[in-house]
C-alpha cells in the first residue's frame, strides 16, 4: 500500500521561504511520478511541481517558476518542494501526490492531470502573510 506523509507547511510572510516534505512508502516500483497539488477554496486542485523518478523530468506550474525547486531523494524516500519568495497567491491546502507511467506523460507533455495521480496524501497548510 502506497503512503505519503506531507509536512512542512506554515504562516510565513510575503518573501519568505519554507520547504515541504513528502516521505513515501509503499512503492513497488522503480518508475513513478511525485509531486505537489494545491488547493484553494472553490477551486480545483492544480499542480504545482512533479518529478519523474525515470527520467528526472520536472513539471512546474508557471505561477512558480524560479520561485519553487522540487527534489526526490529516494535514499530517504522523501520528495521536497523548496518555496521561496513566497506571495499570498501561494496561500493554499498542499497535497503530496503519486502516479507512474499516466502521470509520467503528463509530466513530459507539460500538462499533468491530478486524475494521473492515485495515490494522495494528507494537506498540509501553506499561509503566506502580507
Amino acid at each position: 500500500e502506497v503512503q505519503l506523509q506531507a509536512s512542512g507547511g506554515g504562516l510565513v510572510q510575503t518573501g519568505g521561504s519554507l520547504r515541504l516534505s513528502c516521505a513515501y512508502s509503499g512503492f513497488g516500483f522503480d518508475d513513478y511520478v511525485i509531486g505537489w497539488f494545491r488547493q484553494t477554496p472553490g477551486k480545483q486542485r492544480e499542480a504545482v511541481s512533479l518529478i519523474s523518478s525515470s527520467d528526472g523530468n520536472t513539471y512546474y506550474a508557471d505561477s512558480v517558476k524560479g520561485r519553487f525547486s522540487i527534489t526526490d531523494d529516494d535514499a530517504k524516500s522523501t520528495a521536497y518542494l523548496q518555496m521561496n519568495n513566497l506571495t499570498s497567491e501561494d496561500t493554499a491546502l498542499y497535497f503530496c501526490a503519486a502516479g507512474t507511467a499516466l502521470a509520467r506523460l503528463g509530466v513530459k507533455v507539460g500538462a499533468p492531470n491530478r486524475f494521473e495521480y492515485p495515490n494522495w496524501g494528507q494537506g498540509t497548510q501553506v499561509t503566506v502573510s502580507s
